[in-house]
């Protein structure tokens, strides 16, 4: 696990009391935390647990219903534009355009965000020889592998300098080689741009290992925080899987219907 090195006065990202309601079903419930610049920080949950939503809340695709939420120092529904810019998203489906090659993925992604020519060019390069793509730069995408996409992702979320890198689900999928590549990277760009990292996973190794500090989620609701080994005193458990299990409780979860389906209709209407 990684240690702290961070230090600030103020997080780069603060929620507190968020609630998130889809007609009669609550996703969201309450719930608070605070995240420090330069931090690795992993949100876990069972499925149907409030992570997507939270996320979502944070990466202005969704309204809150209630709460205070902060991320580089704006509000995401007063200031969404300014918060978008604050922040990188790798989703745990692939957005790329496979009609497009890899160079020009990364090009489209500059042109959005509004990066000089002047300022992308080296910054592509940049990013691409740390993900090990360069040599594919003019390959088309849809020749890719899985994992290559993902790097390229990474590369390309990484592109306008955010300040925090949301990661859903990044390594899903993957071999244990291409998984330790991919964290290779992330490490390696959050200590050279002191980048914060907000990922979820199911892979619960993976969280014990990368994470400076984990949240645990369920039926809306923050039930534990704090390092992988402060969970697992708390519960007395050998691992954080356990620390985990033992929060959350061993039954078969599934996403609750009605509240995908009218925080998709609602996530459709918020985007017109």
């Amino acid at each position: 696990m990684n240690s702290l090195r961070y230090m600030s006065t103020q997080p780069i990202i603060s929620v507190k009391n968020l609630v998130k309601s889809f007609g009669s079903v609550t996703a969201v419930k309450n719930i608070s935390f605070e995240i420090e610049p330069g931090e690795i920080f992993a949100l876990l949950g069972p499925n149907g647990a409030g992570k997507s939503t939270t996320i979502k809340i944070l990466t202005t695709v969704l309204e809150p219903t209630a709460g205070e939420i902060r991320l580089n120092g704006f509000n995401p529904v007063e200031r969404p534009e300014a918060v978008r810019r604050s922040f990188g998203i790798v989703f745990q489906d692939p957005t790329l355009d496979n009609d497009l090659t890899a160079y020009e993925n990364m090009e489209y992604h500059a042109v959005l965000y509004a990066v000089p020519k002047s300022v992308y060019v080296s910054r592509i390069k940049e990013l691409m020889e740390l993900v090990e793509l360069w040599d594919r730069r003019t390959s088309f995408v849809r020749d890719f592998s899985g994992g290559m996409k993902r790097r390229l992702e990474i590369a390309r979320g990484l592109l306008h300098h955010p300040k925090v890198f949301f990661l859903d689900e990044p390594t899903v999928g993957l071999d244990p080689q291409t998984r330790n590549h991919i964290w290779n990277y992330i490490h390696e760009l959050n200590t050279r741009e002191h980048t914060t990292i907000f990922f979820t996973t199911h892979y619960m190794d993976e969280a014990e290992r990368q994470a400076s500090r984990v949240a645990i989620v369920d039926h809306g609701s923050i039930v534990a925080t704090g390092t992988a080994m402060e969970l697992k005193n708390q519960t007395r458990t050998a691992s954080l899987e356990d620390a985990f299990l033992a929060l959350t409780g061993t039954s078969i979860r599934s996403e609750d219907a009605s509240a995908t389906d009218a925080m998709r209709a609602h996530a459709r209407a918020w985007r017109r």
